[in-house]
């Protein structure tokens, strides 16, 4: 960011709703937040929070905890106070970047916390000598802090819910984030004339690439407002307005575009490039876009948030009988892979098996966490005698002879029914290849019986008609019959988590839930 500055001081940083900041000012500005926090007693290695929604304040805090030597822990603004309470105690934050729409959660969290500095809260908040105003934080000195910052320490922590539910930390170093930032800025030739979307919540991986291979290239990020990225058709406005040339965002945000977007009333031709990452991408979705944006080159980018990013596929034309999903490419340069099999053998091309990364993008490890954080690394001596450490993704892929990967879903996702193993995404891709199906989420439920039933929720595109017993016959004729759901309900839209995911442990539970009232209703009627 800083040698952005310095090369052109003048040009857009980061822009939202109107207001801009240019390099040479966010440089100052986050110095002197930086100053602030480290006058407040931030040091090195500290955790600080970032607990606010999007803004251009919220960027600025973001560089200036790092440049404070600390790492910023970003925290799901709507996400409820114990949530909150939790993120912050696992952590150990005392100090908080926030804003004032959020003191109605922060004064629900336990006292015995210690939060020290609650920066960006107004004077009449709450927290009497603990604010930090904006007004405060403008008298600061906007020199450079004098703070050591090592390329190993701590950068940023990002909290994943994993398949349990429970808060999971990934910690990066300032090394991680500079190499994946260098990797995805080269294969895809980021400019200083770029405008690229900043789409995703800030707790999502995914918004690093904009933030920090932006700043590498001197790019300006166009923060999307949370009340654009809901609404399709303000977000195709807002990249017409902003004349954005690079968006970045979720396969189901761009699905919606597609859709809801009202693509044929905008002017979209400074877009060049469309990547998207996170989750599969329908093919014919991906199809109908990159015939809406004939000017756009679309990537595939792919990377589990321990890893930041690891490979990424430039998108051929796609055939218009294509169903499956699109590969998931090759390795960024400097980056290593094996696939390997259940005992951890490598396999050759043409073999599924589990996919094993090593790069400099590769996370510290699982915050509080050893033992996860070693159980997920597979140790290998290389030809020049040296430790390579890979981190198992859990991720089923297939090597190509070209060298590419096929995705094939999710180790965790292969579930054993009486006998039989069934890949869940498979069943997904069948369904999503009815004409009339726009999202399908498919999940395992126990059966009461020591196995599994598959359960499947689906949405229709708008003026979309089918039913259940329809879609059902559909994927019966894809799949042997075990594979089939033994429960499929049609719904206007399905649970999603604050990174725009589908949410399976709430669908999950929803089920458990449906299954216990089931059993006590059976269970009155034979007292009956």
């Amino acid at each position: 960011m800083s040698r952005s500055a310095e090369r052109a001081p003048d040009s857009t940083a980061v822009t939202m709703a109107g207001n801009n900041l240019s390099y040479g000012a966010l440089v100052e500005r986050s110095n002197q937040i930086a100053n602030v926090l480290v006058d407040r007693g931030v040091q090195r290695g500290d955790r600080v929070g970032l607990y606010a929604h999007k803004s251009i304040d919220v960027v600025a805090g973001l560089h200036a905890i790092m440049k404070a030597g600390a790492g910023y822990v970003p925290i799901n603004p709507d996400a409820p106070a114990a949530y909150v309470e939790h993120i912050v105690r696992d952590c150990g934050i005392k100090h908080l970047v926030t804003g004032s729409s959020r003191r109605g959660v922060l004064a629900k969290l336990s006292d015995d916390l210690d939060v020290q500095t609650y920066l960006g809260l107004g004077p009449d908040d709450g927290f009497a000598e603990r604010t930090v105003t904006w007004d405060e934080v403008a008298s600061a000195s906007t020199d450079e802090p004098t703070v050591e910052v090592g390329e190993t320490d701590l950068a940023y922590i990002i909290f994943t819910s994993g398949s349990t539910g429970v808060p999971k930390g990934i910690a990066h170093s300032h090394r991680s984030a500079l190499a994946y930032s260098q990797a995805s800025s080269t294969a895809f030739g980021f400019r200083p004339d770029d405008r690229i979307t900043s789409h995703a919540p800030l707790n999502f991986d995914l918004s690093t690439l904009e933030l920090f291979a932006g700043a590498l290239a001197g790019s300006a990020v166009v923060m999307i407002p949370e009340s654009h990225a809901r609404l399709p058709a303000s977000f195709s406005q807002l990249l017409q307005d902003e004349r954005v040339t690079i968006v970045n965002a979720v396969p189901f945000a761009l699905v919606q575009l597609l859709h809801r977007g009202a693509l044929d009333e905008r002017d979209l031709s400074a877009i060049r490039w469309v990547l998207f990452g996170g989750e599969v991408y329908p093919t014919r979705d991906i199809r109908g876009l990159m015939d809406a944006l004939p000017n756009a080159k679309f990537g595939n980018v792919y990377g589990p948030a321990e890893v930041n990013g690891c490979t990424y596929l430039v998108v051929p034309e796609i055939p218009p009988d294509q169903t499956e999903p699109i590969s998931i490419g090759w390795l960024y340069p400097g980056m290593d892979a094996v696939v390997v099999d259940s005992e951890d053998n490598e396999v050759g091309p043409g073999v599924v098996g589990e996919m094993l990364v090593c790069s400099d993008a590769h996370m510290i490890g699982y915050w509080n966490q050893p033992a996860l954080t070693e159980s997920s690394r597979l140790r290998r001596t290389g030809e020049d005698g040296s430790e390579k450490v890979f981190y198992r993704t859990g991720d089923l892929v297939e090597r190509q002879a070209d060298g590419s990967f096929r995705l094939l879903g999710r180790r965790d996702r292969q579930v054993q029914m009486r006998g039989h193993r069934v890949e869940l995404d498979e069943v997904e891709t069948a369904l999503i290849s009815h004409a009339a199906v726009e999202q399908a989420v498919v999940y395992a439920v126990p059966d009461g019986d020591g196995s599994v039933q598959i359960e499947a929720v689906v949405t229709l595109f708008d003026r979309a008609e089918a039913e259940e017993r329809e879609l059902s016959l559909h994927v019966a004729a894809l799949l042997p019959k075990y594979a089939l759901p033994r429960r499929l309900t049609i719904e206007p839209s399905v649970p999603r988590t604050s990174t725009g995911k589908a949410d399976r442990v709430k669908l999950i539970e929803l089920a458990r839930q449906r299954a216990e009232a089931l059993n006590t209703d059976l269970q009155g009627i034979s007292h009956d």
